[in-house]
């Protein structure tokens, strides 16, 4: 397992992207990526139906899930991306809070699967399944 000055380093990698960072993705709870995280859903996520944005629904159901697998990590590894699939169950309107969360669901030595939720005051607006491949970290 990554210790924890590597793994505050990675999770601050996430958080610093760009994208991530102009939507204002943070943690749910700082001191545990496995808790998931939050985005305010302002003006620059909405799309022209004045929603949140469904592909990037999408593509933070994948952010979750690799928050959500980074402690199971070691040092010597990191995951991308291998499939993702979500399905959107409602819309989000502007001035929401959405929540994300991931469950791994089962780690293997090169694949790890996870299921994302995002909720709306409790309620689940979309969920996804994502696999990660674990590659070398590098």
């Amino acid at each position: 397992m990554l210790d924890d000055d590597v793994l505050a380093a990675r999770v601050r990698g996430v958080l610093e992207v760009p994208l991530h960072r102009w939507l204002g993705l943070e943690l749910a709870d700082p001191a545990d990526p496995r808790a998931g995280a939050v985005l305010p859903v302002g003006p620059e996520s909405l799309n022209n139906a004045a929603v949140l944005h469904g592909g990037l629904v999408a593509a933070l159901l994948d952010v979750t899930a690799y928050l959500r697998l980074l402690p199971e990590l070691t040092a010597d590894e990191n995951a991308v991306t291998h499939d993702a699939t979500s399905s959107l169950l409602r819309p989000v309107p502007g001035g929401a809070r959405l929540h994300l969360r991931a469950e791994l669901v089962r780690r293997g030595r090169t694949l790890a699967f996870l299921r994302s939720e995002a909720t709306v005051d409790g309620r689940t607006v979309a969920f996804g399944q994502v696999t990660k491949s674990v590659v070398p970290a590098g």
